[in-house]
């Protein structure tokens, strides 16, 4: 099911949208003010799409639009009163997807909807939420809560297949036949665990993270099943 969260401070219309959109793949989350959106959003839910009002009672829909584009590439349209050019041309500048300007016909917004999903799918980029570790695979972009965690292609590479095979052991041997692919002939064993504990450093992972070490086999990326 498509998760999308609608960021209107007329209760009336958010509510309208998600009953006229309402479809067996839809689910909405819905807030008035960018307080509950960004506390809403700290929980690091599975979100497909944001509708966003620029006008909003505590603060301006183009401060929250930045700080989402920063930190994720989740697919943001715009929904607003102000129907001026240089509004347009900003919002699209700082991110937005669409820029739809009130009054609209349900119609249209279906379809734009429909449109920006089918383009977010096309590029299928990988993100990935552990509690407060926060991967954008798509944008190479990595934090801890608010904290951005800079990784070395070597570590990007290694967090890649660890995360994309969690729950699986990888051995040494395939971590290091697909992490150091640069042609090399031999690649000192130690490499691997050098890289692993950096890794760890950075994400402050303990023993019982989930980049854990299976004596005599290799690492997994330990995490609940759902």
């Amino acid at each position: 099911m498509k998760n999308i969260l609608i960021v209107e401070d007329d209760k009336g219309l958010r509510e309208g949208m998600a009953l006229a959109l309402k479809r067996e793949e839809f689910s909405f989350t819905l807030c008035g003010t960018l307080e509950e959106a960004e506390k809403y959003l700290a929980g690091r839910p599975d979100l497909e799409l944001i509708l966003l009002d620029l006008n909003l009672p505590d603060g301006s829909g183009y401060d929250f639009l930045q700080k989402v584009k920063r930190r994720s590439d989740i697919p943001i349209i715009i929904i607003t009163a102000n129907d001026m050019e240089l509004d347009e041309v900003r919002g699209l500048e700082l991110g937005a997807d669409d820029y739809i300007v009130k009054p609209f016909s349900l119609m249209v917004l279906r379809a734009r909807i429909d449109k920006v999903l089918k383009s977010a799918g096309k590029d299928e980029k990988k993100v990935y939420c552990f509690g407060d570790l926060f991967f954008s695979f798509g944008e190479m972009k990595f934090f801890r809560g608010e904290e951005e965690i800079v990784l070395s292609r070597t570590e990007q590479k290694l967090l890649w297949l660890l995360v994309e095979n969690k729950n699986i052991v990888l051995t040494r041997d395939q971590l290091l036949d697909r992490i150091w692919t640069d042609g090399a002939e031999y690649v000192d064993e130690n490499a691997l665990s050098v890289a692993v504990n950096r890794l760890r450093t950075k994400l402050r992972e303990g023993a019982d993270g989930h980049l854990q070490t299976v004596y005599g086999k290799g690492y997994i990326w330990k995490c609940q099943k759902t």
